[in-house]
């Protein structure tokens, strides 16, 4: 019997270059897994599994989930043990992935592609950290709580709103064209694939300073008393909900405790107007209306490249600069004579104008 093949080593956290939306998302999902879980949209090769593996690291023992696209909802939620069924008469639960991963990480790539009864069985057991089992002659309940984190291609297609919804933070990645910042990221991937002990080795004062520090936030979060939410927070949080024409009230929760993971992990004395704004784009970007985002557009400020394209000249004419450039004029279409057609009956006075036979 050959040895099982060793798990290869995660890229560090601390080590990973750019993205800071994707590691902000991963750490508030982190410091408060109730948040429902991260789902990153983005093309292949920009880091998604590696900064989930890189995350489940930080946590004291945490276990690191996969979810495969096979995956039936038994082995997803748990079922009857039918071995122990067989043997001994008795009914016995067998926990499925959601229970090994409690406390960890369960990573999910292209949960687009999933069936839609796994991913309401997974989102809920995201939610409230319970996973509820009643199937098989089996009623059963236990600790589910975990950081969910799901990927996928938009390429590949999309998850309906009532899916989207309820993800708790969404982060959209894109190719990164800095040309200093992909070569950054390159040389560090060359250097852990060439020496991962001695790439982690170097980083492993700030992988460990993330760790108490998550830990610590964590502890905060835990904390009812703790970081209470102010007028001036929730007045912030509706304004940008109500703005962003969101559906029901989820979009706020999840923005109120965003904003107060972000408040402990950054160790601050209480929760401001400014947290909310830098959880707020993770929050809305997957909630917000298609009209809410042109009206968001057309209320940006106004930047000089913008103002000069408003100016107009000393007639009261506009100038050329607010033409919309995308559009096309408009044509003169002609119009053809068509043939007419001629009945397929004739007309009752023609039916009596003919001589009928003999």
């Amino acid at each position: 019997m050959t040895a099982a093949a060793p798990m290869p080593v995660p890229f560090p956290f601390a080590a990973i270059t750019g993205q800071p939306q994707l590691r902000q998302a991963l750490l508030l999902a982190a410091v408060d897994p109730g948040l429902g879980g991260v789902l990153i949209e983005g093309p292949r090769g920009t880091a998604k599994t590696t900064a989930a593996r890189a995350l489940a690291e930080l946590l004291p023992g945490a276990p690191f989930v996969t979810l495969p696209l096979g995956a039936s909802l038994e082995s997803l939620v748990g079922t009857l043990d039918l071995g122990q069924a067989l043997a001994g008469h008795e009914l016995k639960f067998a926990p499925g992935l959601l229970a090994r991963a409690n406390g960890g990480v369960l990573y999910v790539d292209e949960i687009n592609l999933l069936p839609d009864a796994l991913i309401d069985s997974l989102l809920d057991a995201a939610a409230s950290g319970v996973n509820v089992v009643e199937r098989d002659g089996i009623s059963h309940r236990h600790a589910a709580r975990f950081v969910l984190v799901g990927t996928m291609n938009p390429e590949e297609g999309t998850l309906r709103p009532q899916l989207l919804d309820r993800f708790g933070l969404c982060v959209q990645l894109r190719n990164i064209e800095d040309a200093a910042e992909r070569q950054a990221i390159v040389r560090a991937r060359l250097a852990f694939d060439a020496d991962p002990q001695g790439f982690r080795a170097k980083h492993a004062k700030a992988e460990a300073e993330l760790a108490a520090a998550l830990v610590a936030a964590r502890a905060v979060v835990a904390d009812a008393s703790a970081l209470p939410y102010g007028d001036d927070v929730h007045e912030a949080v509706g304004t940008l909900c109500i703005a962003s024409q969101v559906d029901g009230l989820r979009a706020d929760l999840v923005m109120l405790r965003s904003a107060r993971a972000l408040a402990a992990w950054e160790r601050a004395v209480a929760i401001t107007a400014d947290h909310v704004q830098r959880v707020a784009e993770a929050v809305l970007l997957h909630r917000r209306k298609p009209e809410a985002e042109g009206a968001a557009a057309a209320s940006a400020p106004t930047t000089p490249n913008t103002q000069r394209a408003s100016n107009t000249n000393g007639a009261g004419q506009n100038n050329a600069g607010d033409q919309d450039w995308g559009a096309m004029p408009p044509e003169p279409v002609g119009i053809e004579r068509v043939k007419p057609l001629r009945p397929l009956i004739h007309s009752q006075s023609a039916q009596q104008a003919a001589p009928k036979k003999a």
